[in-house]
């Protein structure tokens, strides 16, 4: 019924091509013709041409879009992000191509996604369905439909917020961190004294410390044994070192000659999984600790105590390198950030010259610093 005609228009100015293409509306040759241009490539125009086609294609009720599991490789093919992110939205999706690989995407219908995704478990329920959502939203964008059906009429709450397990104090952190012998402790208290996530603290290094400005700067993180560095300056955090942390790193034995902070035995990158089993666990029982925690756990401790110290909700979110929603999901219920405290602020506000006034922090990052790292070897 429709056609349409890619080719080539007048060279541009440098000499490249440039490429339009054009369709008649009704089919005929009678009917109005459309034409559009400015396109780098013949494929380019053509990829166009045939979104547009196709969409009249749907108006007729004669349209040939792609099956799912088409658009999810074409998707996870023009994806970018690290390769462990694409093998589990993979994982993801494969639990939606298994009922749905081989509709085509006009078929998909709202109720019946609605339908499957109380199938999938409760663990993983939000993130296969928001990761069914996030590939149909760019068959969307790419004009193959018109709508997302595992969005309109299908809800996709959030599971439940988990209890977090904080240890109770610092007096019982201490006393596991004694137990655990001058190779351990001292990384045990620091990482309840940052907040740090264990695949950042197993990641410094030395260079990475500023006893002077009392900050350790966050530039990469160490993930399925693969060494990943910020993207941009706005990913390397500035995260206070508070006394405990500081003396932890006071206790750390000086005559090493690997770089990182904390190093495994043999110098190389810290290996949690041995740590969790030979150490961590046995430790617990033995000192009494129920339940056990996890070494994940000791982040949650840092925001706990933080929380009820009066820091900010704004301020934790910055030195966790988390979003204001995830904090406020997890600890808001521990924050005293709230309206009364709000109120004393504005109350006691008298203006931007009065003394107890912070003047406002434009570049919290030192200068020092402000060069994203994505060489690891590089120096400061």
């Amino acid at each position: 019924m429709q056609q349409g005609q890619v080719f080539e228009l007048k060279r541009a100015a440098d000499g490249s091509p440039v490429w339009a293409y054009r369709y008649r509306t009704g089919g005929l040759s009678g009917s109005r013709r459309l034409q559009r241009g400015g396109f780098a490539c013949e494929r380019d125009a053509a990829e166009a041409l045939e979104r547009v086609l196709e969409r009249l294609r749907r108006q007729s009720g004669v349209g040939r879009t792609v099956t799912l599991s088409e658009l999810v490789e074409e998707y996870l093919a023009q994806h970018e992000a690290e390769p462990e992110t694409i093998e589990k939205l993979r994982w993801l999706l494969s639990k939606a191509l298994r009922p749905f690989g081989d509709r085509r995407l006009s078929e998909l219908r709202s109720q019946e996604i609605a339908a499957w995704r109380m199938t999938i478990s409760a663990g993983h329920r939000f993130e296969a369905t928001k990761a069914l959502r996030q590939v149909l939203a760019r068959g969307v964008i790419w004009g193959m439909i018109d709508v997302n059906p595992a969005k309109q009429g299908v809800e996709n709450p959030q599971r439940r917020r988990t209890e977090k397990r904080p240890f109770e104090s610092w007096g019982q952190l201490e006393e596991l961190a004694g137990q655990l012998g001058p190779r351990y402790g001292p990384m045990v208290i620091f990482a309840a004294a940052t907040g740090l996530r264990p695949g950042e603290w197993m990641a410094l290094e030395q260079r990475d410390i500023d006893r002077e400005a009392k900050v350790a700067y966050v530039s990469r993180a160490l993930r399925n044994g693969r060494l990943k560095s910020a993207k941009t300056d706005g990913s390397i955090r500035a995260v206070p070192l508070q006394a405990l942390a500081l003396a932890a790193l006071d206790e750390l034995r000086s005559d090493r000659e690997s770089e990182l902070l904390f190093p495994s035995p043999r110098g190389g990158y810290f290996d949690l999984h041995n740590f969790r089993n030979r150490y961590w666990k046995p430790t617990q029982l033995a000192a009494g600790i129920v339940p056990l925690r996890r070494v994940y756990d000791l982040r949650h401790t840092f925001a706990t105590l933080a929380l009820r110290a009066g820091i900010s909700t704004f301020d934790l979110s910055r030195y966790m390198g988390a979003s204001l929603t995830m904090i406020d999901r997890h600890y808001g219920h521990l924050a005293r950030d709230g309206r009364e405290h709000a109120i004393r602020l504005l109350d006691s506000y008298s203006g931007a010259e009065a003394a107890d006034v912070q003047p406002l922090d434009v570049q919290w990052t030192s200068e020092r610093f402000a060069v994203a790292r994505h060489d690891n070897g590089n120096s400061r």
